[in-house]
């Protein structure tokens, strides 16, 4: 690797590493004790991808790689919620922009950018595998949180995905948080 590719790459790592350290905010409304970090999100978002994503029969690789960097922007622009109140038009512009900046001048610019973005538009069965699997984690995390502390109602989360999800395995799986 040339000297310019690996100071590229020391960027995007750290972006990358930046959300190690960024809360989750859904969380931070309920006053959960020690929140989950965005990077903890996506890494069970990536487990999950390498057991679902085969057994749905996708492309495993892509999918976990769109799982690696849907909250990539973030970094940048930070977790926005839909109780922020930003259009989600305005939220995609930002993190768009956002994403241009992390990636450009990687060798994998072009590839990270078409990926992030099929994601977004959820045009290819593994971007809309990666949204649902997305949802379903949050959901997860929700009914975890919920186990620890009955007296936070998290049902709200749980309402939010339920229409959301329309992989079999995923409903199943679901309906068992439920």
């Amino acid at each position: 690797m040339p000297g310019d590719d690996i100071e590229n790459t020391l960027g995007f790592l750290r972006h990358a590493g930046q959300l190690k350290s960024l809360v989750r905010k859904g969380w931070t409304r309920f006053a959960i004790p020690d929140p989950e970090s965005v990077a903890a999100h996506s890494y069970r978002m990536i487990v999950m991808a390498m057991i679902l994503g085969e057994r749905a029969n996708l492309d495993v690789l892509k999918l976990i790689k769109m799982c690696a960097l849907h909250d990539i922007p973030e970094a940048i622009v930070g977790d926005i919620t839909p109780h922020d109140r930003v259009p989600r038009s305005e939220k995609h512009d930002r993190e768009s922009a956002a994403m241009r900046t992390i990636v450009r001048d990687l060798p994998e610019e072009k590839q990270f950018l078409e990926l992030w973005m099929e994601y977004e538009a959820g045009t290819s069965e593994e971007a809309r595998m990666a949204h649902q699997i997305d949802r379903i984690e949050m959901a997860l995390q929700a009914s975890e949180y919920q186990a620890e502390n009955s007296d936070i109602d998290l049902s709200e989360f749980m309402n939010s995905v339920r229409e959301s999800i329309t992989d079999p395995d995923l409903e199943i799986l679901f309906s068992r948080l439920t």
